[in-house]
């Protein structure tokens, strides 16, 4: 290369004469890729905005952290249905909940109330609410629970439907199980903090599946957005987790049978099929030890 470009000292640019006449293709990417700004990440506030509300229990106007709708990616759920999204965790952000006067539940349920039931709110929940005015980008774990309990208390005091109450325990032990995977495994306290929230989560589904079971007898489907289905296959994955094999079994063969299931609800019926079998055989095993 120094002989194309000799000669060049008069000039005062002999210095160049041992330049490549070609840039090499991995150098010339690699300086690309050094002049290009990183790519924004992203970050769980670009999924949200501030939706306004007025609250039917004392007409006043409120602002409520919101979802993006169809912004979210779903990337999968769990053995109960537990929608996993990436980025975000919506469960956070389903409950509405007027800072003025206490009055919170499901997004679904929000608009939904009679007369009878906004009279009791403000005369058990309203009256002794101590308003919430601070503004609040993003809810933490705690701060989403707190709000998920403040629904199930309004659920119980305007007399809210078995499947109302129960799927809100459903959602809160979604909740906990999101918290659960966020906690820090290298916390000193990993071990006991994780069990205070599987404990609690199971509390939560415990109430869920006895108040699905009893919606179950008294309420027609849909339930709660759910068609028979899959409340029932709902019902049979809570059930099999506290061992009521006898009712998971029976749900699941009703699925299985079922005219109304879609082919993908019925291979979930199966595999949880499957999955009794297999915990009932081992129960019977460990007690002939």
């Amino acid at each position: 290369m120094s002989g194309l470009l000799s000669g060049l000292e008069g000039f005062g640019l002999g210095n160049l004469q041992n330049m490549d006449l070609y840039e090499k293709p991995k150098e010339k990417e690699a300086v690309a890729a050094a002049a290009a700004p990183p790519p924004p990440q992203v970050q769980e506030q670009d999924f949200l905005f501030d939706k306004t509300f007025t609250c039917p229990i004392c007409d006043k106007e409120f602002k409520s952290r919101t979802v993006k709708v169809g912004k979210a990616k779903l990337i999968g759920t769990d053995t109960d249905l537990r929608p996993k999204y990436e980025h975000v965790d919506l469960l956070k952000y389903d409950i509405i909940m007027c800072p003025c006067c206490g009055y919170a539940t499901l997004s679904r349920y929000f608009k939904f109330i009679t007369s009878p039931q906004a009279k009791r709110i403000k005369e058990m929940i309203s009256a002794n609410f101590k308003p919430h005015t601070e503004y609040k980008e993003l809810y933490t774990y705690d701060e989403a629970l707190e709000r998920y309990k403040v629904a199930l208390a309004n659920a119980i005091v305007k007399l809210a439907k078995p499947s109302e109450k129960a799927y809100i325990c459903l959602k809160t032990a979604w909740l906990l199980r999101g918290k659960g995977e966020k906690l820090d495994k290298a916390d000193p306290e990993y071990a006991a903090k994780k069990k205070a929230v599987d404990d609690e989560e199971m509390e939560f589904l415990k109430n869920a599946l006895d108040g699905f079971l009893a919606a179950r007898q008294s309420e027609s489907f849909p339930m709660c957005g759910m068609d028979e289905p899959t409340v029932d296959y709902v019902i049979a994955v809570t059930a099999t987790k506290f061992e009521q094999f006898d009712v998971a079994s029976k749900l699941v063969s009703s699925i299985i049978t079922s005219v109304s299931a879609n082919p993908r609800m019925k291979d979930k019926a199966r595999d949880l099929k499957d999955q009794i079998v297999k915990q009932v055989k081992m129960k019977n095993a460990a007690k002939k030890e």
